[in-house]
């Protein structure tokens, strides 16, 4: 065996191990005192690893995202940023599910921001909530870029199912309803999109269709992305199950039918007889294939638009639950 090939082997071997304790602890990380219990789900005011800031606030709610920088991070940085948004259909989730993103890309020198943003289940909300609370994060991090070491053109968005949805709405200048008009959006656009299994169509023939909407069809076909993306979109990364019966695979193909056709970059990856959110711990070895894929190919979407040098891909640890 050679140097290179052993050096893998001790890489995944380590990666594996830490992998599984991460899987255990991960969900008793936030349950500490310096977490708000909202329902039957935790939000995190703090995340191990990570700088928490304020960057909205609804009433008395206070919305926050959460900062990882590289080991050599300094104040006087101006780096790549990746903000990685957790799934959950709108409805679950905390930024716990979506922290192992932005740590693995802090390991490539950009600074890892992971969002909440309000759900329905911890603060009553609406999937409007979710697309404005995500834009605003985006945004805040562009306000803020000096305080974070982060160059505010060089931010790529990264989402996963319904968190695909919120990451897609951060390109799209549109405001998502009538009540949302006045709300922040970011400028500049994003640079770039990375979205698994996500949900781009909310219309007849998308996640859900109307019927999700109390059978509003023109609030479903409203939040749609496919139906209201600008003609110019950013670079785009794709990740989706063949076999996902959550978020139809033909959405997936939809979405890049219509981008290129608007002369956009979009790259679809499909995973062949998949389900929804492939990457699960769940999926035992098939879910270990599926986020070395993921890691190996964000890294090259990473490479081409130059925010990192080319390097090999350490894989993405599994989020906490399926989504």
């Amino acid at each position: 065996m050679d140097m290179k090939n052993r050096s893998y082997r001790v890489l995944f071997a380590s990666w594996v191990v830490s992998t599984t304790l991460w899987a255990q602890t991960s969900s008793t990380e936030t349950n500490t005192p310096t977490a708000a219990k909202e329902t039957n789900e935790v939000t995190p005011l703090t995340l191990p690893g990570a700088e928490a800031f304020v960057f909205k606030k609804v009433g008395e709610t206070e919305v926050r995202l959460h900062v990882v920088k590289p080991k050599d991070w300094k104040a006087s940085d101006s780096r790549p940023c990746l903000v990685a948004f957790f799934g959950g259909g709108w409805s679950s989730g905390t930024p716990a599910k979506s922290i192992s993103y932005a740590k693995w890309a802090a390991k490539y020198g950009l600074v890892g921001v992971a969002p909440d943003y309000r759900t329905r289940k911890r603060f009553e909300a609406k999937p409007e909530d979710c697309v404005a609370d995500g834009r605003a994060a985006v945004r805040w991090v562009q306000d803020h870029a000096k305080e974070l070491g982060v160059d505010p053109v060089k931010i790529v968005v990264q989402g996963a199912s319904a968190g695909g949805h919120v990451a897609a709405w951060t390109a799209i200048p549109e405001p998502v309803s009538p009540e949302t008009v006045t709300d922040p959006v970011p400028n500049p656009s994003p640079m770039g999109l990375i979205l698994l299994w996500p949900v781009t169509d909310t219309g007849t023939n998308g996640y859900g269709g109307p019927k999700r909407f109390s059978g509003d069809e023109v609030r479903a076909n409203r939040l749609s992305v496919t139906q209201r993306m600008p003609t110019k979109m950013p670079p785009t990364l794709v990740f989706h199950g063949s076999s996902d019966e959550t978020v139809k695979y033909a959405n997936s193909e939809e979405f890049q039918a219509k981008m290129k056709a608007n002369g956009n970059d979009c790259q679809l990856i499909p995973f062949p007889d998949a389900p929804h959110s492939p990457n699960s711990s769940k999926e035992g070895e098939k879910g270990v294939a599926v986020r070395a894929k993921i890691a190996e190919e964000s890294l090259k979407f990473l490479e081409k638009l130059g925010l990192v040098e080319k390097s090999k891909a350490d894989q993405i640890k599994p989020e906490t639950s399926g989504e």
